[in-house]
């Protein structure tokens, strides 16, 4: 079954089908970013697949084909204030239900990508590995993976010390160099850095 096939499943009860995707729950740095699609029966986009498989090339060129082809799409996000005082996973269920609800019309089913689905006032069904299954929620995936890219090298501008646009806020090991060098920046989720700085100072403990 393709992609395009099993959004067409849920098309025999449903007219209009809505994909929606989250990108940025692992990272030290930044929002999380969610995407929610819509496409006609028709519409089948080749080469779109779970975002992390595709090269950042491939992403940029089914961004533009996606958000043309799509009936509607919408990106939102969640802030690092939010992360912060709710936590990840409830920021990116927040995230999720904004971009669903930005949305002009109200779908008729929301196909979530994972095991939970975020609080909306339409049916929702969570499905694993939704991304590499259901075409809307894997163009969901790359519109909410590009636009965090985006972000981070916006981000970048801003906070240079850190180096962004090389790892995107994730926890590589020129992230925690520049983190060890410059400490954190405002757009770092402190909560995240909890285990690294208490194993940090551990090490320092012995070696002092």
């Amino acid at each position: 079954m393709t992609l395009a096939e099993f959004d067409n499943e849920y098309r025999k009860n449903c007219k209009l089908v809505c994909g929606c995707d989250e990108a940025g729950r692992g990272p030290l740095a930044g929002d999380v970013f969610a995407a929610a699609v819509i496409f006609d029966e028709g519409t089948v986009i080749e080469g779109i697949n779970d975002s992390k498989k595709l090269t950042e090339k491939k992403r940029e060129k089914l961004f533009d084909e996606i958000k043309e082809k799509a009936l509607y799409w919408s990106i939102k996000t969640a802030s690092v204030e939010e992360i912060e005082s709710i936590n990840i996973l409830k920021s990116a269920m927040l995230a999720m239900k904004r971009a669903v609800e930005d949305l002009p019309v109200k779908p008729d089913i929301c196909l979530i990508d994972g095991n939970k689905t975020p609080e909306l006032d339409v049916k929702a069904t969570a499905i694993v590995g939704g991304d590499a299954k259901s075409q809307s929620i894997a163009a969901a995936s790359i519109l909410a993976k590009v636009a965090r890219d985006r972000y981070m090298l916006e981000m970048a501008k801003k906070y240079p010390e850190w180096q962004f646009e090389r790892h995107k806020g994730y926890g590589t090991k020129l992230h925690y160099e520049m983190i060890d060098k410059y400490g954190a920046s405002e757009i770092h989720r402190q909560s995240f850095l909890k285990k690294y700085y208490a194993k940090l100072s551990e090490k320092q403990q012995k070696n002092g």
